[in-house]
């Protein structure tokens, strides 16, 4: 074909061309998530119930607002198992597409939270894996643990159509994986080239920006979701080791507060310290009002029993608190152990403060009478009249042994020695006790 030809065929595929090039902008900067949503939320420090409820929060807030996809972009150690796995059936529900970004570690629980997203991005020194249960004391967890959380990790992996050995070694010492660095006896942790090796990650990226580009969301729109001060302070007060000492102080406060005149500082640490506890667990969603309502009760009947005794109410009331803090307790095991650490603290408190200070201070010396009738206030019960020591009478009624004497022509409520004295039977008082008078025949 000749040029000549071939010429008007080139100006219309470029009139074509430029005529639909706006359109073909469009496409895109479609391509590259113009017009989308994605939120990016911070998965950092320990795993446990406060992480749970932000997490709830954003990612409901995020489909409530439409979002398109989801980076959570993970830092952390690991945590609780229990709020991993409530993390976990959070993550699962969601239908909008959802990544984790590995900024530097996502060992334990973070790991298991990594396998429960679609996608896995890590960066050039991130770390994943090290996934074995330890209890609190430091301890490995007993077999039935271990195998629920094999079968939880293995399970994160097939749903997401991973290879699960890489996840079950991950939580199992004896799987031997000597080529990836995890001999029998050690745990797997991935890093970047080996996550991409075992199909774990979808690529190695430095940033946030990189990681958009191959998503391709670069021109979406990012809402970065923090946590809010009061998360952060109910994640805190929720810890497992703080709760405690919460407690404890709690007792201690008020029970010195007991021993003190007028209402001081102890007994504000120890309201301040029980406030704490019940607001940190009411923001991380633990505490409902059923628990804030049996709290009052029971703080109201333990007033009451200082106006009525009795003891029943201020029973009632000390189990109407302790059924709260069960009621706001995440794991009702150490809930237990945190109240029983408080309640021996109150003892301790209780009886160095009796033996040092008594019953003579503070609330104590309200309800405690404390007046005697003693001799030497001028208090009597009755004349002791001595001066009828050696008087002779006889004796009006037998006495068995008590009865009647006439002494000096003064009837006497009398009794005897302990033997039996007919009547008119001279007698001799011998002793005079107040109102008891005894007499011995003569």
């Amino acid at each position: 074909m000749s040029r000549k030809r071939l010429l008007p065929y080139i100006v219309l595929i470029f009139t074509v061309l430029f005529l639909c090039s706006p359109f073909i902008k469009s496409i895109a900067h479609a391509d590259n998530g113009a017009g989308k949503t994605v939120y990016v939320i911070p998965i950092e420090k320990e795993v446990e119930r406060g992480l749970e409820a932000f997490l709830k929060r954003t990612t409901d807030e995020a489909v409530e607002q439409g979002a398109d996809h989801i980076i959570f972009e993970i830092n952390t150690p690991g945590g609780r198992v229990d709020s991993a796995g409530q993390i976990a059936g959070h993550l699962q529900a969601l239908e909008i597409p959802t990544t984790s970004f590995v900024v530097n570690e996502a060992l334990s629980a973070g790991s298991y939270i990594a396998l429960n997203t679609d996608t896995i991005y890590m960066r050039p020194q991130a770390t994943m894996g090290a996934s074995g249960v330890i209890t609190s004391d430091g301890n490995a967890a007993d077999k039935k643990a271990q195998s629920a959380w094999l079968a939880s990790m293995r399970s994160a992996a097939e749903s997401k159509g991973r290879d699960p050995l890489y996840a079950a070694a991950m939580a199992d010492p004896s799987i031997d994986l000597s080529e990836y660095g995890a001999g029998e006896g050690e745990y797997l942790t991935l890093t970047p080239s080996i996550a991409i090796e075992v199909d774990y990650s979808e690529g190695t990226v430095d940033d946030r920006v990189e990681l958009l580009n191959e998503l391709g969301l670069s021109d979406a729109t990012i809402v970065e979701k923090e946590t809010t001060i009061a998360e952060e302070v109910a994640r805190f007060l929720t810890n497992p080791i703080v709760i405690p000492i919460l407690l404890s102080v709690a007792s201690l406060g008020l029970i010195v507060e007991l021993y003190s005149p007028g209402f001081g500082v102890p007994g504000s640490m120890g309201i301040i310290a029980l406030i704490l506890f019940f607001y940190g667990h009411f923001v991380a969603g633990l505490a409902g009002m059923e628990a804030m309502i049996l709290l009052l009760l029971g703080v109201v009947l333990l007033i009451v029993e200082f106006f009525v005794p009795g003891g029943i109410l201020g029973l009632l009331g000390i189990g109407a608190i302790i059924g709260s803090l069960l009621m706001s307790g995440y794991d009702i095991g150490h809930m237990s152990m945190s109240i029983a650490i408080a309640f021996m603290v109150a003892v301790i408190a209780s009886v160095i403060l009796f033996r040092r200070i008594g019953l003579d201070k503070g609330v104590f010396r309200h309800i405690i009478l404390r007046d005697q009738t003693t001799t030497e206030l001028g208090y009597v019960s009755t004349a002791n009249r001595l001066e009828l020591l050696g008087l002779e009478g006889k004796t009006v009624t037998p006495l068995r042994p008590a009865g009647t004497a006439v002494f000096d022509n003064e009837r006497l409520d009398v009794v005897s020695e302990g033997s039996f004295i007919e009547t008119d039977r001279n007698v001799k008082i011998v002793k005079v006790e107040g109102a008891r008078i005894v007499v011995r025949e003569i």
